[in-house]
């Protein structure tokens, strides 16, 4: 197993542990509401992303034409584009890293058994990694998920990190994650 798995795995771990993990572990699917764990642990920071396909491209399935292909290659490539989406806080200097995005209903990442049938909801799952010279300085992440897609209107987050555990919620327009001191 390579290192940078091996963190993210450790990190994912970490938020295991929260006091209200127990809730983040039902996978409700609300329209409009997407949920982020941050871990900030040595020289990294990982966002981990739940939400409804129907958030980022207006519908939850594979596309049928080609305007849908066009509106899934272009959300693929804002979430690939992660620095765009969450822009941290620069006493971390930190600089984006592997970006893994699972939506099985548009090929990415592999099927599950839990996979939802033809027709059902579907949602994207999404692991975004930062190299930070300094992460501990970390304080708040602007998240742009508001500017850049029209179905998100509540962000519910989850955070550890030296400063402690975390939860907030961010409604539009406030999109200034922030935490400690």
């Amino acid at each position: 197993m390579n290192r940078g798995l091996s963190r993210l795995l450790l990190l994912s771990a970490a938020l295991c542990t929260l006091p209200f993990a127990a809730q983040a572990q039902q996978k409700a699917h609300v329209h409009g509401q997407v949920k982020l764990d941050v871990a900030v642990e040595g020289p990294t920071v990982v966002i981990m992303m739940e939400a409804p396909l129907d958030n980022f491209l207006g519908f939850e399935r594979a596309p049928r034409s080609d305007a849908e292909k066009k509106t899934v290659d272009e959300a693929v490539a804002r979430l690939r584009a992660a620095d765009t989406l969450f822009a941290i806080d620069p006493a971390g200097n930190c600089k984006l890293g592997p970006v893994d995005l699972r939506a099985p209903v548009l090929g990415l990442g592999k099927a599950d058994a839990a996979a939802p049938a033809a027709g059902a909801h579907a949602d994207i799952d999404a692991t975004f990694a930062f190299n930070c010279a300094t992460a501990s300085a970390v304080k708040f992440i602007d998240v742009a998920l508001f500017t850049a897609f029209k179905g998100p209107r509540q962000i519910e987050v989850q955070i550890v990190s030296p400063q402690g555990q975390f939860k907030r919620t961010l409604k539009r327009p406030n999109a200034r994650l922030a935490w400690g001191k």
